[in-house]
């Protein structure tokens, strides 16, 4: 029998909890709806008002994975959608996860979540900047770590802010608060800043994607920036062997990193991570703290 249960007032039908979705940890897809629940207070508010894609894996990481940007079938009329229009669907609309209920639906889809850098009353105006940085072996995140501290004093430089999570894989994204600014006017500084940071460590970065150029390099990836790009969401699972989090480190963590095991979280991590840290990327949704592009 399939449970249905009650969030908030809405009524949701569970599936297959018992399901194990990470073998090498035996994780459970009840345990990861549970996860998404107990996290929801942190994890919602960098959802909010923001066009959410679905990278689903409903058989577990080993499984056929495969992104999802329209609402699924049976998606129910109280989840809040979006339009995003796109070149070959004007008319497409999104998911927007707005609150507890819908975080719970979509947890039992079984999927990341990735999000725009703007809000769905803004199109193409940002109020984030990211740079994923992402190592080519034999490269690490050590590596990654090395450079997002100097793109820190870089942004500093110009007055903005920078806060790091993990990638929930390889690597370290860094994300900056800034009062609303066309996406276009984002990703050409976000670019220079990369193609600076190439300039001044040439055998340690490269801002290029071809993977010809990456090796024991870190890739600066600034394209996430562009209005129609998404970066995985701040405490959002990955597809991955072990339930690894997409989750907020401190700068004392990124400077002090020499294993990259030091920067692997699984979702049992967070719950005291939060009660030791508070949620490190609360300032990302204050309007007191955002920044202007210089």
């Amino acid at each position: 029998m399939t449970p249905i249960t009650e969030v908030e007032g809405r009524r949701l039908t569970l599936s297959n909890l018992d399901k194990v979705l990470h073998p090498a940890t035996g994780t459970t897809k009840g345990e990861l709806v549970h996860y998404y629940a107990v996290t929801a207070a942190a994890m919602l508010p960098h959802l909010k008002d923001r066009a959410v894609s679905f990278l689903r894996y409903p058989d577990g990481p080993e499984g056929q994975l495969f992104f999802t940007k329209n609402p699924p079938p049976g998606t129910p009329a109280w989840v809040t959608t979006a339009p995003v229009p796109r070149s070959e669907d004007p008319g497409a609309r999104q998911p927007v996860i707005q609150d507890l209920p819908s975080l719970v639906w979509a947890a039992n889809l079984v999927v990341e979540f990735h999000t725009h850098q703007w809000r769905t009353e803004t199109p193409a105006v940002a109020d984030r900047l990211v740079f994923d940085l992402d190592p080519g072996p034999p490269a690490t995140v050590v590596q990654c770590c090395a450079v997002a501290l100097r793109l820190r004093e870089r942004l500093a430089a110009d007055g903005l802010e920078a806060y790091a999570k993990t990638s929930g894989s390889k690597g370290l994204h860094l994300l900056v608060p800034l009062v609303p600014t066309p996406s276009e006017q984002v990703s050409a500084y976000a670019r220079r800043l990369a193609v600076e940071a190439e300039a001044e460590s040439p055998s340690e970065v490269v801002h290029r994607m071809a993977k010809a150029l990456r090796p024991g390099k870190v890739f600066v990836d600034h394209s996430q920036n562009a209005a129609a790009k998404t970066t995985a969401t701040p405490y959002t699972l990955r597809a991955r062997a072990r339930p690894t989090v997409s989750a907020p480190v401190t700068w004392d963590e990124v400077e002090g990193c020499r294993d990259p095991d030091e920067l692997v979280f699984l979702m049992d991590d967070i719950a005291p991570r939060l009660d030791r840290y508070g949620e490190l990327l609360a300032p990302l949704n204050d309007p007191g703290r955002a920044g202007s592009l210089p």
